[in-house]
């Protein structure tokens, strides 16, 4: 069973191609992630119509080299019907760039050997979820094959389970032992802590009141003049901290002592915004101060990450702690959480993505549709939604 997966949900266009058998094996055929960073770096965090405009130009090239590697991209010349015409632009009426461009592949290729399609259906941004719905509608119609609108956070949570190699068959064990299981969900645009019963049963029990992590990274690092993305751009200055530096800084650790699962991190946002301005009243040399500040956010934002998944953890006795998002590719979060684990709950098991899934990506969608196939349907083209706020 091969299935196309398609992820819009922010600044990343993803389409992937997974392979799977009776075995409960899978392998990747093809994954490809193109990053919007570029685009969206000159202003420091992503313009939400930048991102729609994106995804319409991409969608289909990136779609053409995912059947190419995955060798399911056949040309053949088509005649299409002007109600199958009259259909598709109905679908693509707000993407006008997409639409021309899916006619146009419609009319030189071949429908592909696919099973069924998998797309991010929500959560995310509004503007940038609907081409990658759109486009998947477009082609359940036209090659009548079932689909499935998947929940992008879910898919942060299964990748974990997805092999390491492409091309290489691996088997998808997700033991029932791992449950009760708890889910630290951490990105630019989400912080959860998810209480998971079962595979398919989930309970978020925490969750930011404003800023989600990534979103205080990427505030912190415009504050300091580091570039966007801000979590990479924290963590490679604050990798440049000397231990001798004569100073010293202590930035809030927000709700670490409060007695539920929630998180807010717009303080400590304010917080570094009133510590630079007090700085540069003093005439103190900012730029050498930069990875003392930047060490200081990241230790601030993870220690409060990592203490309030271990009370989770404890407090409702899981079996396993599960690490998701784009977050979750930061070295000293994984390293902090490692290692509390270690100390505090030696019993449980970690799960802790490869780096390359860490971000959104379509791979992760597509594994999230084939454990919930039964869903597909090939008439779902004609009632699925986007939805920026699609809940677990």
């Amino acid at each position: 069973m091969k299935v196309l997966a398609i992820e819009t949900s922010c600044d990343e266009t993803s389409i992937s191609i997974l392979e799977f058998d009776a075995k409960k094996r899978c392998r990747i055929l093809a994954n490809f992630v193109y990053s919007q960073i570029a685009v969206h770096q000159p202003f420091g965090g992503v313009v939400p119509t930048l991102a729609k405009r994106e995804h319409q130009k991409n969608l289909v090239p990136i779609l053409k080299l995912a059947l190419k590697k995955a060798a399911l991209l056949k040309k053949r010349k088509n005649t299409i019907s002007s109600k199958k015409i009259s259909i598709i632009k109905e679908i693509l009426a707000r993407d006008e760039i997409l639409q021309q461009q899916t006619l146009d592949f419609f009319t030189q290729y071949q429908k592909p050997q696919i099973h069924f399609i998998a797309v991010t259906a929500g959560p995310g941004l509004a503007p940038a979820l609907w081409p990658g719905v759109n486009f998947a509608r477009a082609l359940s119609f036209y090659w009548q094959t079932p689909l499935i609108g998947v929940n992008h956070l879910e898919g942060h949570v299964l990748a974990n389970w997805l092999p390491k190699e492409e091309k290489v068959w691996q088997k998808i064990n997700i033991s029932p032992k791992i449950f009760p299981a708890l889910s630290l969900i951490v990105s630019g645009g989400h912080t959860q802590l998810v209480l998971i019963k079962k595979l398919g049963h989930y309970k978020v029990i925490g969750e930011t009141r404003d800023d989600a992590a990534g979103e205080c990274f990427d505030k912190t690092a415009r504050l300091l003049n580091l570039g966007y993305p801000g979590g990479p751009a924290i963590a490679k200055e604050a990798a440049k901290f000397q231990k001798e530096n004569p100073f010293s800084i202590q930035l809030p650790r927000p709700m670490i002592n409060s007695k539920d699962y929630d998180f807010s991190f717009a303080g400590l946002k304010t917080a570094v915004l009133y510590l630079i301005e007090d700085l540069k009243k003093k005439n103190v040399n900012l730029k050498k101060l930069k990875p003392l500040i930047a060490k200081e956010i990241q230790d601030s934002i993870n220690e409060v990450l990592v203490k309030k998944t271990i009370q989770a953890a404890k407090n409702f006795k899981t079996h396993s702690i599960i690490l998701g998002g784009g977050v979750a590719a930061n070295e000293n979060l994984k390293f902090l959480l490692a290692n509390e684990v270690k100390k505090q709950l030696p019993k449980i098991q970690l799960f802790i993505p490869e780096t390359k899934y860490t971000g959104d990506n379509a791979a992760m969608i597509a594994l999230v549709g084939w454990l919930k196939k039964k869903s597909a349907n090939i008439n779902n083209w004609k009632k699925l939604e986007a939805d920026a706020n699609l809940r677990l």
